[in-house]
């Protein structure tokens, strides 16, 4: 189903200094988190920066957000502080929302799926195209088809063969978390990308455009 067709990366403050004129030669596109949580302060340290360094070298871009929410009041607010962060700029591949924490998934099936679709709904509603980033296991698990077939997925999960153990669609796959890329110290996320995005959002004039 999926056809393997670009190399991506994806990063955050947690990869410090990075010499992208490097690592523009290795990867197709990069993903980088914009930030966490429901306050302003939560933004990434380096989103700025690798934002700009990466709009230098014309490098497709997409971003996501890491959440915290445990209800769909908060996943709103998480919303609303995320198109704060990226407004007045432009993204070539989706904003993916985050959901990784066990105190979200304690919450079960229903209520995960309702935080999901809270958070991508209203990005959507401002015209971005808006994401789920999830482990395969919990995305088999904990959210339900109908988000599953309506927002792009981006699954994660550090396996030996050539595809992850996820039998929905997905458009990027992350499947490692020591990779090594030229320009920057120490591990990176490593991803496998199958949509163009890119022409996907301009040609909808979605994130900006």
């Amino acid at each position: 189903m999926n056809k393997r067709v670009l190399n991506g990366i994806d990063v955050s403050i947690h990869n410090g200094k990075i010499d992208w004129s490097k690592v523009d030669k290795n990867v197709d596109f990069v993903i980088i988190r914009a930030g966490y949580g429901r306050l302003i302060t939560q933004k990434d340290k380096n989103f700025e920066e690798y934002y700009s360094e990466l709009k230098k070298i014309n490098k497709p871009i997409g971003l996501y957000w890491y959440s915290y929410a445990t209800s769909v009041e908060e996943a709103e607010l998480e919303s609303k502080i995320c198109l704060e962060v990226i407004k007045n700029k432009k993204f070539e591949y989706p904003i993916y929302y985050d959901i990784e924490e066990k105190k979200i998934f304690d919450k079960g099936k229903e209520i995960v799926s309702q935080i999901a679709e809270k958070f991508c709904s209203i990005l959507t509603e401002n015209k971005y195209l808006c994401g789920i980033y999830c482990s395969a296991f919990f995305l088999k698990n904990y959210f339900n088809d109908e988000i599953k077939e309506k927002y792009p997925i981006w699954v994660a999960h550090y396996t030996t063969n050539d595809k992850p153990s996820y039998d929905g669609y997905y458009g990027i796959w992350q499947y490692s978390c020591t990779g090594k890329i030229d320009g920057i110290n120490g591990d990176v996320d490593l991803d496998y990308g199958y949509v163009d995005y890119k022409t996907i959002v301009i040609e909808n004039n979605y994130n900006g455009y």
